[in-house]
């Protein structure tokens, strides 16, 4: 049972969260183990797949199984994640995230009885994970489905935000007056569970760009930068038009129309640790205002060379980058589009910086079934499409699903992932359609080479989406 720590959150101030350490520990807690790369070496990686929930593929939690580097590289090696796994806690899909070294795994939960309550597992091979019991209730923060990843190692930030339009009346026919768009961000230790920082506060437009119907009603992938200075927090940006009159739904709620944007991509800046000085920083409108607020894959990443590279995914081809000598956008524009060589529109769904400028990305582009994947060198601007079994038939989606009839096989683009592993010169990708068996692939990301890996057993309406 979740169990609330505060009634009522002190919004709008900064403390030390020693009182919201632990939802509960339990005597027979794991004791506190650092999960930083320089602490223990990778024994594990760690797969993650979906299963439906009445009719929707993969929307039914989320299991986990661990095997060996030398596991994940045989092909005669098989997993079955469904019935020999171990069962993360969480009611919908978990997001799921993990160390460096791959040695643990958090995950906050997501929706249902016990939504926002964060769990740390030991990873101990197979099916063996244990609960440490380290729970943290992040609910009265972030909500019962808080978006929130792993920013730097040992240190997790969750993200929450909404936007309330002030209109001359309720139903239809009213007039748009502004709109005030609200942040609240929670800051984690990883390594002995507790929130120590919160806040909550108006983003900070200017009084023209709300009068504008500009808003922020979802924020997601926190990243620290370099210096562990700046958060910056990738934004949902959208734009109420002011001069048309409200309308209402099926669902009886008002609705608004949708006004031209002009502003660019933009990511919501805070102080660290402080979390302080909040800031919005566009990208040059004439590069890109795709938004960069993902869905439940990380997309930002602090390069080799400092900088924070910034993917424009779920719905974008783009990568873009903040400096880390200024922490503003630096017109670095990476399209992955122009660097296939192809008209289509391609979408990246999940990607991750390797090392040196070097990159992995997952896409889906227009008129070609399949989903793809590609090494990228950011610094040449260039990318390598790579080979693997079922690019046709490779699609899944943890939100599509028939209710009336069952389960719906979805194919034709990649959907949801949320996690590409790396230990040493390796990428590992699982690579499965809905309810189709398929494999691990392994990627040596410095000689290009694909390997084809363990063997994955899938069911109906389930999916492997996860390598950590």
């Amino acid at each position: 049972m979740k169990t609330s720590l505060l009634t009522k959150v002190i919004f709008g101030s900064m403390v030390t969260m020693s009182l919201f350490s632990a939802c509960k520990k339990n005597n027979d807690a794991v004791e506190p183990e650092l999960s930083g790369a320089d602490n223990m070496s990778r024994k594990y990686l760690t797969l993650t797949a979906a299963f439906p929930k009445d009719g929707v593929a993969g929307d039914g939690g989320t299991m986990a199984y661990a095997v060996t580097l030398e596991q994940a590289s045989n092909p005669n090696f098989e997993v079955n994640a469904f019935t020999n796994g171990y069962g993360l806690r969480s009611e919908r899909t978990a997001r799921v995230q993990g160390s460096v070294n791959g040695n643990f795994l958090y995950n906050i939960q997501y929706t249902g009885t016990d939504g926002g309550i964060f769990n740390k597992y030991k990873v101990e091979g197979d099916k063996n994970f244990v609960d440490t019991r380290e729970e943290v209730n992040t609910e009265p923060i972030l909500g019962t489905a808080p978006r929130w990843v792993v920013a730097a190692e040992g240190i997790g930030v969750g993200v929450f935000a909404s936007a309330e339009i002030q209109a001359s009346g309720v139903g239809a026919g009213a007039d748009f007056i502004d709109v005030k768009s609200t942040a609240k961000i929670a800051v984690l230790n990883l390594d002995d569970p507790k929130i120590t920082r919160q806040t909550e506060f108006t983003i900070p437009f200017t009084a023209e760009q709300t009068k504008a119907g500009y808003q922020i009603g979802r924020i997601d992938v926190p990243i620290l930068n370099k210096a562990k200075t700046k958060i910056y927090i990738g934004c949902n940006l959208t734009r109420t038009d002011p001069t048309k009159k409200s309308t209402v739904n099926n669902a009886g709620n008002q609705t608004w129309s949708t006004g031209t944007r002009d502003l660019g991509t933009a990511t919501l800046v805070v102080d660290y640790p402080s979390l302080t000085n909040p800031k919005l920083i566009y990208a040059d409108p004439t590069i890109s205002k795709i938004n960069n607020n993902s869905y439940r894959t990380m997309t930002q990443y602090v390069g080799t060379d400092g900088n924070v590279y910034q993917a424009t995914a779920t719905s974008g081809s783009q990568i873009l980058r903040i400096s880390s000598a200024t922490n503003e956008y630096d017109n670095y524009n990476f399209d992955l589009k122009t660097a296939l060589n192809t008209t289509n529109a391609v979408t990246i769904r999940a990607w991750r910086y390797l090392k040196d400028g070097v990159g992995i990305v997952l896409y889906n582009e227009t008129g070609v079934n399949g989903g793809y994947i590609a090494l990228i060198d950011l610094n040449a601007k260039t990318a390598t499409k790579l080979t693997t079994d079922n690019q046709t038939d490779i699609g899944y989606s943890g939100r599509s699903g028939n209710t009336a009839t069952g389960v719906t096989s979805i194919t034709g683009t990649f959907g949801q992932f949320q996690n590409i592993g790396f230990a040493g010169d390796n990428v590992y990708v699982p690579m499965t359609p809905n309810g189709v068996d398929g494999n691990l692939y392994v990627i040596n990301y410095k000689t290009k080479q694909v390997t084809k890996g363990a063997k994955l057993k899938n069911q109906s309406g389930s999916f492997y989406l996860g390598a950590y």
